[in-house]
């Protein structure tokens, strides 16, 4: 296998030049405080990760809906974007967004641990900058700071570090953590002091909590992954002004092991945000409820969440993976988050494997009644088939800026006529009560350019 050559200044490569196939927005678009408004046209944006096709497809947000008419599919082999597309590089296992060069405008942030650098670690993170024009401003590739670490780039979060109100973008390899400095980054930092236990692989990074409001707030920051002996290794540490990684720990048992398992948002509306974490093989999601410390010693704030809890549609079975999917989100625009939990293994109307999602309704104080979708629900496209893996990811984005949050579904086993394995994505539209199949539409990879078997495209959603 060819192994790439990429220009390694402070473990940097940087394009401020260059040209993106893109779709370009309205003239009136202009910068936004959304997150993941890459094209600054007030709508949010939905990134679907296809590591397997190594893509990302942005679907571009508006007040009809997402659709792949306002979509682009970035690759290492898109001009303006730094590399080469390679079978092993995983470009797009883990997608995150923000301004990351203090323009107005989100930018993309993609992952491809399994890239390949030539007498370096592996793995790459890339920033691709979004604009007025959406991406034609290039991309700036960043690799592991020290040459002995692996898979770079296998999860990566872009939020307030240090409690300054200027965010910082924070990358995890399967041994270390790092962050870059507030403006365009172009040093990395390690922690103080080494808190992961010895042997842990990690697979994955969320922020999880901010304490206090405006300059001199702080994120707690959740890792993820596994111990030597296969069992998953969540631990936690807190950001803040002074030495970083004294105040951390470990929460063993209770997220998930598989990116994506973790999400935050406000469920029980007491203006703190909430850590919401999935545990498949345990098929359940745990709720830990935020305030002055979002994990305590005894562990006692906090709620398990299954399929046989009393407000939750199905039953607890062994291959339903309950958990390997969560996302939070106000569905229904009363201020209270909600959640939507992906079952990938789900059996539906006694087809195994076909997969569901449940959305449970936040409310205050706790979590209450919930309601599934699959392919099986009248008004979702498709037909429930034997190993889909409805669920497999989930977002909650608002996408038609009418202040609820769209549900975005992927089934990375869907076939698409003789196809195996292409996988394909849904958005069902926000409502009171819970999300609505009215006007719901659904896409797969040849849509945006990705055909072909075993591609599942939908690994990923942001």
């Amino acid at each position: 296998m060819r192994i790439k050559k990429l220009a390694l200044a402070a473990t940097v490569a940087a394009l401020t030049t260059g040209t993106l196939t893109a779709i370009t927005p309205t003239a009136s678009a202009a910068p936004t405080v959304l997150k993941d408004d890459y094209n600054g046209d007030g709508y949010r944006d939905l990134a679907i990760g296809t590591p397997h096709a190594n893509a990302v497809t942005v679907t571009f947000g508006s007040a009809s809906g997402v659709s792949t008419g306002r979509s682009v599919t970035l690759t290492q082999a898109t001009k303006g974007i730094p590399g080469t597309t390679e079978p092993e590089d995983e470009f797009g296992e883990n997608v995150t967004s923000g301004d990351v060069d203090h323009d107005g405008y989100a930018d993309l942030v993609i992952g491809a641990p399994g890239e390949r650098v030539a007498d370096w670690a592996s793995g790459s993170v890339t920033v691709v900058w979004g604009g007025a024009k959406g991406f034609t401003r290039g991309a700036q590739v960043y690799h592991a700071p020290k040459a002995d670490d692996t898979r770079f780039g296998e999860g990566a979060v872009f939020v307030d570090l240090d409690g300054d109100d200027w965010p910082q973008l924070s990358v995890v390899s399967a041994k270390n953590w790092w962050w870059y400095g507030d403006s365009s980054p172009s040093s990395a930092y390690a922690p103080e002091v080494d808190f992961l236990p010895d042997g842990v692989t990690l697979e994955g990074e969320t922020a999880a909590q901010v304490h206090g409001a405006g300059v001199g707030r702080t994120y707690t920051y959740v890792l993820y992954g596994t111990y030597p002996d296969g069992s998953p290794y969540t631990g936690w540490v807190d950001g803040g002004a002074g030495d970083i990684g004294y105040r951390a720990g470990t929460i063993d048992g209770f997220a998930g092991e598989t990116y994506g398992a973790a999400a935050v948002g406000d469920v029980n509306c007491d203006g703190t945000p909430d850590l919401v974490t999935g545990q498949p093989e345990d098929n359940s999601v745990w709720v830990f409820w935020g305030g002055s410390t979002i994990f305590t010693d005894e562990m006692e704030g906090m709620d398990k969440v299954t399929q046989d809890s009393s407000y939750v549609p199905g039953v607890t079975e062994p291959e339903d993976r309950f958990g390997a999917s969560v996302a939070v989100g106000d569905v229904d625009g009363d201020g209270c988050a909600d959640v939507a939990v992906g079952a990938p293994g789900e059996t539906v109307d006694g087809v195994r494997g076909t997969g569901s999602v449940t959305v449970l309704k936040g409310h205050k104080g706790t979590l209450t009644a919930g309601r599934a979708y699959h392919q099986a629900t009248s008004g979702v496209p498709g037909a429930a088939e034997t190993g889909d893996a409805f669920g497999a990811a989930v977002a909650l984005r608002d996408l038609t800026g009418d202040g609820r949050a769209d549900l975005a579904v992927s089934a990375t086993g869907e076939d698409i006529a003789a196809t195996k394995d292409a996988g394909a994505v849904w958005v069902l539209r926000g409502a009171s009560p819970y999300v609505t199949t009215t006007a719901a539409t659904s896409f797969n990879g040849s849509d945006v350019g990705l055909p072909g078997p075993g591609v599942r495209f939908g690994t990923t959603l942001r």
